[in-house]
C-alpha cells in the first residue's frame, strides 16, 4: 500500500469496508438531478430505516434486480401478487410496510409525473436548486434532520409518499448531494463542493 493511500482523510463513518470506501469516494454527496435515479435512491433510503446504510448497500444490486431497476412506471403497476413474491425474496428486507411502501411511492412519483412535475426540479426547489454546502469537523456537528428536510418530508407525505420522515429525508439529501456534509477534512469535502458549483 503506497504513502498516499494510507494518508488519505475520509470521513469517519465509511470505516475501511471497500464496498463503503467506494461509495463514499464515487457517490455520497455527489449532486443527483436525474428523476428516476433519485426515485431509486429514496426507496433504497426508506428500506434503510433502522438500518445501517452498509446493510442497504450490500443489497442494493439485488434491489435493482428484485424491483425491475426500480423503475417507478414498472413498479407502479405491481399487484397484490407480485409484492408477495418480492416478500419471499430473502436478499432484500423483507419488510411488508417498507415493500407496500415501494410501491406506493412508485404510485406517488407517477401521479406527480401525470401532472408534468419534475421530480428533480420538484426536490431541488427546497435548496433553491444548488447544494448546501456544510463545514462539519466532528460527526457529532451533523444533525439527523434540518427544517429543510422537515419541509421536504412533510411535502412528499402530501403528496402520498411513505418511509420519507425527516430524518431519511436527510440522508437521502446527503446521499444526493443537496447537502455536502463530507467532513471539512475529507478529500472528498472540497471535491464535492467543486461539483455543486
Amino acid at each position: 500500500m503506497s504513502t498516499e493511500q494510507t494518508t488519505i482523510q475520509r470521513c469517519a463513518w465509511c470505516g475501511s469496508d471497500p464496498l463503503y470506501v467506494h461509495y463514499h469516494d464515487t457517490v455520497w454527496g455527489v449532486p443527483e438531478y436525474d428523476d428516476q435515479a433519485l426515485f431509486a435512491k429514496l426507496i433504497l433510503d426508506g428500506a434503510q430505516a433502522g438500518l445501517s446504510w452498509i446493510t442497504i448497500l450490500r443489497r442494493q444490486d439485488h434491489y435493482y434486480r428484485v424491483f425491475d431497476g426500480l423503475i417507478p412506471e414498472i413498479m407502479a403497476e405491481y399487484d397484490d401478487e407480485k409484492i408477495a413474491d418480492i416478500l419471499l425474496d430473502p436478499g432484500i428486507i423483507r419488510n411488508k410496510s417498507k415493500v407496500n411502501a415501494a410501491v406506493t411511492n412508485a404510485r406517488a412519483y407517477m401521479a406527480m409525473k401525470e401532472k408534468d412535475i419534475s421530480f428533480s426540479k420538484y426536490l431541488w426547489d427546497f435548496v433553491d436548486g444548488k447544494p448546501l454546502q456544510n463545514n462539519f469537523t466532528t460527526m457529532t456537528g451533523i444533525p439527523a434532520a434540518t427544517p429543510i428536510s422537515e419541509q421536504m418530508s412533510k411535502s412528499l407525505i402530501k403528496n402520498g409518499f411513505k418511509f420519507v420522515g425527516p430524518t431519511i429525508i436527510y440522508a437521502f439529501m446527503q446521499a444526493v448531494g443537496m447537502v455536502n456534509d463530507h467532513m471539512a477534512d475529507c478529500f472528498r469535502h472540497q471535491q464535492v463542493q467543486e461539483i455543486g458549483k
